[in-house]
């Protein structure tokens, strides 16, 4: 790829050119899009990456001609040498589903609920051809056994509800490769989805690509994605483009500051080494009135008085070792390997101390010990008059403990029981089946509403949407002060001492504790849900996916926090999360969940460094890796099969019906993998276990 150009490179399928998008708000008008350039030609994939409100969707929503009415759209979209923009509703419907297939985020909210899968197929190729209702019909059921859906004509007359969220995904794939599209543009198509779910998504749309020989244009927040599935890449920023580069050059040697920053905040799977993260300080510009000047100067680290006269053009980079290598920086011919004149763009920060005379984890008191917990749902039948008919298995026979100052990773995928086994926790009631003791008392034996809210001090929850769990009509200092009035706390300069302490402990300014939550950024709002976490000084504190909803940028500056509070105050963590680079990078031990339960647990380093259960070695091979020569080059074990009730307690294990290790067995050992059982034992001198017959 080159700079900026006039004229469509030849070759290419999509053309864009100085395209600007923009609306209008009460502040004045928003420029999302400012001149965004690029060329894509058959059979290739371009990403498109950047923190959100960056332009990503908007760039895509353009293309697709999707854009409301009261969008000013101006340059230039040419597909086949067509000119898009300026083409009616019409005009364009007969390109997109034909020309142009587009997959969404959210696949349940792009399926019409009132019609069966295969009807919306159907009706996706009835519109672009004239095709017989049967024939359409037999290429739905096709198309649908092509991207993985089991027992695909049967299926076909399924509605959207009764799909998991990753075979939605796939119907949607299959509508959006109906017409065999000579583009298709996937934005964010794994975001919401498990690993093990995105990797079979991902083979999805490669196997798409190779079906209809489209290019595709992959617009993700997930650099490892990017690495495993991109030819080249462009990063946006405040509405531009800012580096663009093949994707090996980009990740090995990307020459503006905010790509250097956007990869050393991702954190590995593959790296042992817990250092630091480096976060990007600051939050995006607001894209109304932007001043004169690289807009990313405030948040740069190497910035220089001549980056406040213009913003720099997207340019080749003089001496990149790759052709047509851009970057729009002033400063990029002087970065080297991420440095400039031998010192890091971003020096990582340092570590927190830790007590060099730790005592062993078996002398520390333990803060959570959950005994053969277990949990059940009645399932029910009947309109009016409704009737017990079974029982859903949320949570079976599940025994861990967390000690002092220790985090614990619970993970597995979606229905897998960690909200069921964190909800008996935080409950505080006494369980069905097991114990719960926190803080070495038994949830079982409180008694009055004393004991309960001197306990409750002792155990503090965040959620994974800070704007959700914070209360929009009270400003910050109400909020951090509610959970001390609640414990009994009633002297009013006490609490304004501690709220202070709060703000200043969380990297926060005390003097905007009179704000309202709406004033914050994302990042600033987890970071007083973890400020009001701790206001009651807990012994334990459960994380439920803290840092999801977060950019890459601002995620890495909260798990540094979390870091730094956990050696500083003596905290432990109960940390859920689907994300495993993150749960590797924050945990001392990990747990691994499915259909309620845990099937392997220990040290997280030998855990994820040797893997004993056939589930977690699928799991942590579906992760993907923010290296282009590592990810393309690992062994990934894609997990076929269906799901097993979890209404059905019948003996065995649950994980037979997909286990790879499974299918090598004899005859007598399947036997057994179906009929008994397995229990969580440990093998050789570590306290790593797993729930395997055969490992």
């Amino acid at each position: 790829m080159t700079g900026p150009q006039t004229q469509p490179q030849p070759g290419s399928l999509l053309s864009v050119r100085n395209l600007a998008v923009s609306f209008p708000s009460e502040a004045g008008r928003v420029d999302a899009v400012r001149g965004v350039d690029f060329d894509l030609f058959p059979g290739r994939t371009l990403a498109i990456v950047g923190e959100s409100g960056s332009g990503k969707s908007v760039t895509a929503m353009a293309v697709m001609g999707l854009l409301p009415e009261y969008a000013s759209v101006t340059g230039s979209i040419t597909l086949n040498s067509r000119e898009l923009l300026g083409l009616d509703d019409r005009q364009m419907s007969q390109i997109r589903g034909r020309n142009l297939g587009m997959i969404f985020q959210d696949p349940l909210s792009s399926l019409t609920p009132i019609f069966s899968v295969g009807q919306q197929i159907v009706e996706a190729l009835e519109i672009h051809q004239n095709l017989d209702r049967d024939v359409a019909w037999k290429r739905a059921v096709e198309l649908l056994d092509l991207v993985g859906i089991p027992k695909a004509a049967e299926r076909a007359r399924s509605f959207p509800h009764e799909f998991s969220g990753g075979m939605r995904q796939r119907v949607v794939i299959a509508i959006a490769m109906a017409n065999d599209p000579q583009i298709i543009i996937a934005d964010e198509p794994t975001t919401a989805l498990d690993v093990t779910v995105q990797a079979q998504i991902l083979d999805v749309l490669r196997l798409s690509q190779t079906e209809t020989g489209a290019a595709l244009i992959m617009i993700t927040h997930d650099l490892g994605v990017v690495a495993g599935i991109a030819d080249e890449v462009l990063v946006m920023y405040a509405g531009r483009p800012v580096e663009r580069a093949p994707v090996d050059e980009l990740f090995a040697r990307p020459r503006m500051p905010y790509t250097i920053g956007l990869l050393g905040a991702v954190p590995r799977v593959d790296i042992a080494e817990r250092r630091p993260l480096v976060p990007i300080r600051g939050n995006p510009p607001l894209l109304v009135d932007l001043p004169p000047g690289c807009p990313f100067q405030p948040r740069c680290p190497v910035s220089v008085p001549e980056c406040g006269d213009r913003e720099p053009d997207l340019a080749v980079v003089a001496g990149a070792a790759v052709d047509g290598h851009s970057a729009a920086c002033i400063r990029a011919h002087e970065i080297r390997d991420g440095q400039i004149d031998g010192r890091p763009v971003y020096p990582v920060p340092l570590a927190p101390d830790v007590p060099a005379a730790r005592v062993p984890r078996q002398q520390r008191p333990a803060v959570l010990e959950l005994t053969g917990l277990s949990k059940t749902f009645p399932l029910l039948k009947g309109a009016i008059l409704k009737r017990r008919v079974g029982s859903v298995y949320a949570v079976s026979d599940v025994d861990l403990d967390i000690r002092e100052s220790e985090t614990l990773g619970l993970v597995g995928e979606s229905g897998c029981g960690k909200t069921s086994t964190l909800l008996e926790i935080m409950n505080l009631r006494p369980p069905q089946h097991g114990s719960i003791r926190i803080a070495g008392v038994d949830i079982g034996e409180l008694r009055g509403r004393d004991a309960e809210r001197q306990l409750r001090r002792k155990l503090q929850m965040v959620f994974q949407d800070p704007m959700g769990a914070l209360d929009p009509r009270m400003t910050v200092f109400d909020i951090l002060a509610e959970p001390l009035q609640a414990v009994g706390e009633a002297d009013r300069t006490a609490i304004a001492a501690r709220v202070d302490e709060l703000m200043d402990l969380v990297g926060l300014n005390p003097e905007h504790s009179d704000r309202f939550p709406i004033a914050f950024s994302g990042g600033q709002r987890q970071r007083i849900a973890i400020a009001r976490a701790l206001a009651t000084n807990p012994s334990l504190v459960v994380l439920d996916e803290p840092v999801s909803a977060l950019d890459v940028s601002i995620q890495a500056g909260v798990i540094n926090l979390l870091n730094e509070l956990k050696v500083k105050l003596g905290l432990s963590y109960l940390f859920v999360a689907h994300d495993l680079s993150v749960v590797r990078h924050i945990s001392d031990r990990v747990a691994v969940m499915y259909l309620g339960r845990i099937v392997e647990i220990g040290a997280v380093d030998q855990v994820f460094g040797a893997p004993q259960h056939p589930y977690t070695h699928a799991l942590l091979s579906a992760i993907p890796v923010p290296d282009p020569v590592v990810e393309r080059t690992r062994e990934r074990i894609v997990l076929h099969g269906e799901l097993p009730s979890p209404t059905d307690s019948a003996p065995g294990c649950r994980f037979a019906s997909r286990c790879p290790l499974y299918l090598t067995l004899d005859v007598t050992q399947q036997t057994r993998c179906t009929s008994e059982t397995p229990e969580l034992t440990g093998r050789g001198d570590t306290d790593q276990r797993n729930a395997c017959h055969f490992r």
